[in-house]
C-alpha cells in the first residue's frame, strides 16, 4: 500500500486555516471530493452526499494541533481513515491531506491524489482572498 502526502502552503495563519478547514459548514465551500452539498450533523457524524453517494464523516475532536483527521465511511460500509494536518510555515500555514492507495487501482489513487490536490487548492484560494 502507498501513501502520498498533499500539501499546499496558504498565506494565512494555521489558526485561521484550522478554523475554516475544521468547521464541517464550510466543507461544501472547498472539498468537492468529499462534499459540495449541505452537510447534515447527527451527534457528532455528518451525513453528506458526496460523489461516492452517501458517507458519513467522523472528524478528530476539536484541538489545538491542528488535526483534522476524520473518517469516511462509504456506502459499502468500509472506513477510510483520512489524516489532515495544518502546520506552521513560515509563509503562513501548511495543509497536508495523506492518501492511501488501500484497495483503490493506480488509476484510482491517481484520480484521488488530482481531487486532493484541487480541494487543497481551492481551499488555498478561499483564505488567501478572504477579507
Amino acid at each position: 500500500m502507498r501513501s502520498r502526502h498533499v500539501s499546499r502552503v496558504i498565506a494565512a495563519s494555521p489558526e485561521a486555516v484550522y478554523a475554516f478547514a475544521s468547521n464541517p459548514d464550510n466543507l461544501p465551500r472547498w472539498a468537492a471530493g468529499l462534499t459540495t452539498a449541505d452537510v447534515v450533523r447527527d451527534g457528532d457524524v455528518l451525513v453528506v452526499d458526496s460523489p461516492m453517494g452517501t458517507v458519513t464523516v467522523r472528524f478528530a475532536p476539536p484541538n489545538e494541533y491542528g488535526v483534522i483527521d476524520h473518517d469516511v465511511t462509504l456506502p459499502s460500509g468500509t472506513t477510510v481513515t483520512n489524516p489532515l494536518r495544518v502546520l506552521a510555515h513560515p509563509e503562513g500555514a501548511e495543509i497536508v491531506f495523506t492518501i492511501r492507495q488501500l484497495d483503490l487501482t493506480v488509476d484510482e489513487f491517481d484520480r484521488d491524489t488530482a481531487a486532493v490536490e484541487r480541494d487543497l487548492e481551492r481551499l488555498k484560494e478561499l483564505l488567501e482572498t478572504r477579507p
